[in-house]
């Protein structure tokens, strides 16, 4: 099973947002789109051994987390609207306790918390946390343990100081010498692991 997390540092945790807008006053929630995009679908059906959480951390109020799993996920279609249309449902509601994952239709739950929450629960059902970095070993088919393997990423900004503290420790892994926008950089793991 693949994991991804990605970090929308403005993306809004609650309200509303317009799907005509994804990338200015949706605080780059394109980005996130295309994420959710590249870690579900394949040609003609959805990866089922993938999840994809998205943190909204940009308020207004407590940071939320949105987890699609490809196991369960109907109904979802692979442009940008579409799926930003299924995130803006999920923020009109309220956000739920951290650690607390409320379903919200087929696949989709919502949660509050941030990144460390994420880890944490990782942590706690032995997913294998990695960062995918350009400053790190490259990733190669037998460069992680078999198993759940989770990936971290962010979208258009760096992580912040406060998220690379929560990240010390964890093992990095490049795909390449660039900066890969995120969506690429799910498509990247999935061919290598593939």
């Amino acid at each position: 099973m693949r994991h991804f997390a990605i970090v929308g540092h403005r993306a809004p945790s609650s309200g509303s947002i317009n799907l005509n807008d994804l990338s200015g006053s949706g605080g780059r929630m394109d980005v996130l789109a295309r994420a959710v995009s590249s870690a579900l679908f394949l040609s003609h059906s959805i990866r089922e051994d993938t999840t994809i959480t998205l943190h909204l951390m940009g308020g207004p109020g407590v940071p939320r987390r949105i987890r699609f799993n490809g196991a369960n996920v109907k109904g979802l279609h692979v442009d940008e609207r579409a799926i930003g249309g299924r995130i803006r449902s999920v923020i009109s509601d309220p956000v739920p306790p951290r650690g607390q994952w409320v379903n919200h239709g087929h696949g989709i739950e919502h949660s509050g918390g941030d990144l460390e929450t994420t880890l944490n629960e990782w942590k706690d059902n032995e997913i294998k946390s990695y960062i995918l970095s350009k400053e790190a070993p490259r990733l190669v088919k037998d460069s992680g343990e078999l198993g759940e393997l989770g990936f971290i990423l962010s979208d258009d900004r760096p992580f912040n100081p406060d998220e690379e503290e929560i990240m010390s420790g964890i093992p990095c892994y490049s795909l390449g010498e660039r900066w890969l926008q995120g969506h690429i950089a799910i498509a990247i793991v999935h061919h290598i692991l593939d």
